[in-house]
């Protein structure tokens, strides 16, 4: 584990010999680490932003991870505002964490509106920076939850939980992601490239997976990381084997075995790795042997996480955790014993802890209940079947019935009347797989066949409440 007191991501950024041939990259431009020493992203006002609860809502992802490099140790709180937060919700998280300036890379004056008297623009240009450095301090990090419902949760870190989990590496690494680093996910690779001596090419909410893929492929990418959705998207580009990476990451969604294996087949040579890790509860551990869920040792054992299973949920307390939420009325994050219980549903058999899906998510089919994961997991399978998506319909009698929305590998070039043989064969043999593998409750009464399953902003599947 990497030790941090007093330093700032401005001190992990310039160590080292290599810092001159270091960088941050998007599809619009990038920036040499090295040009960073006396320079400003911030028009030469960083010293107005010292003590101060920043909301950073930079649109441009280069902008906003200058900014944090500038911000870290200068402001009080910085909170990372998502693209995609609804405006609606902007209001309370200005309150909730008591925002006294922006940094944003666009004008507006929607801000004063708030309240918020102060605004920097930021941006990707590097000015030399003459003021004095303002005094160093701790600044929270507080950033935002991918709720679909409601308000989102404010989760306060600092630079010590969120690098906790990274170790050096021999080979400085070219980081790569699908995340946006406004996220836990994308933000988790953006540190593990500053602080651990690499570079990082940035995603771009306006490129299609395979630009981004041949993009990252002319940047020399060695680390990629992504949800299971992302990576399938990936497969089916037709641009997959444009990179030439040393190590797979998956996190954010449930990895089923068929996608480990795929991303085996495609990256012979690659490490591939599904890591647990939440906003909440920071990454939790990582697995590397090629198969879905995580050793029974790992609960109970004496690593950097302490893991606990309670109630079929997993828990996880260290030092990689958030500290608590933000706000008025918050709930504790932490329970009386510092652990953060994730929600996470897992199962034992056979020594081995397999994640079977969201407790929030259940479906109840008749007071029996069902996890949309584990019939995914079961229907991907199929070999003709790319991604699937499970959800409930409403039925009078047993409150709840089990549906499927799937998407095929190859959109069939056959007559309509064969299509459609073809279709209802598959649909068949997708029902007697999973009754193979299901409990009968759990088994798809209706299979519909779509072009596309709809992904949110954070990369994982759009999950809805049954019509």
């Amino acid at each position: 584990m990497l030790q941090i007191e007093a330093a700032s991501l401005r001190h992990w950024v310039g160590r080292g010999p290599r810092s001159a041939s270091r960088f941050l990259r998007s599809a619009e431009g990038g920036i040499a680490l090295g040009d960073l020493d006396g320079r400003t992203s911030l028009g030469g006002r960083l010293h107005e932003l010292a003590g101060r609860a920043v909301l950073l809502v930079a649109h441009d992802q280069l902008a906003a991870g200058l900014a944090l490099i500038e911000l870290d140790g200068i402001a009080r709180r910085i909170v990372l505002c998502p693209p995609d937060l609804p405006a609606e919700h902007i209001g309370a998280v200005t309150r909730d964490a008591e925002i006294d300036a922006v940094v944003a890379d666009r004008p507006t004056g929607e801000h004063a509106l708030l309240g918020i008297g102060l605004e920097v623009q930021a941006g990707t240009r590097l000015d030399p920076d003459e003021e004095p450095p303002p005094a160093r301090r701790r600044t929270e990090w507080v950033l935002l939850t991918s709720g679909t419902t409601g308000a989102p949760k404010l989760v306060s870190h600092d630079v010590a939980s969120l690098i906790a989990p990274i170790k050096p590496t021999a080979e400085p690494p070219v980081w790569g992601t699908f995340y946006d680093i406004r996220r836990y996910g994308g933000l988790q690779i953006l540190l593990r490239a500053l602080v651990g001596g690499g570079s990082m090419i940035l995603s771009s909410a306006g490129e299609g997976v395979a630009d981004h893929l041949r993009r990252l492929a002319a940047g020399g990418v060695t680390h990629l990381s992504g949800t299971p959705s992302h990576w399938r998207a990936a497969l089916m580009s037709g641009a997959a084997q444009a990179i030439a990476v040393r190590q797979v990451r998956l996190s954010g969604e449930i990895a089923d075995q068929t996608i480990l294996d795929k991303l085996r087949a495609a990256y012979p040579h690659a490490q591939i790795g599904h890591a647990f890790a939440s906003t909440e509860a920071g990454v939790g551990f990582e697995v590397t042997d090629g198969l879905v869920g995580f050793p029974e040792n790992l609960v109970g054992g004496d690593g950097d996480v302490d893991i606990r299973v309670a109630t079929g949920s997993l828990r996880l307390r260290s030092a990689r955790t958030a500290y608590a939420y933000l706000g008025r009325g918050a709930p504790a994050l932490l329970d009386g014993e510092g652990f953060v219980d994730t929600g996470d549903i897992v199962e034992l058999r056979g020594g081995r802890y397999y994640f079977v899906g969201r407790r929030e998510g259940i479906i109840n089919v008749g007071g029996r209940k069902v996890h949309p994961e584990e019939v995914e997991a079961a229907i991907n399978r199929h070999p003709d079947v790319h991604a699937s998506l499970v959800r409930p319909r409403r039925n009078p009698i047993t409150g709840a019935i089990v549906v499927a929305d799937v998407v095929l590998k190859d959109a069939t070039s056959r007559r309509a009347e064969e299509a459609d043989a073809r279709l209802a064969e598959l649909e068949r043999e997708i029902v007697t797989l999973c009754r193979l593998c299901l409990a009968p409750y759990k088994v798809p009464a209706a299979i519909r066949f779509v072009a596309g399953l709809d992904v949110a902003p954070t990369g994982k599947l759009t999950r809805q409440a049954g019509r």
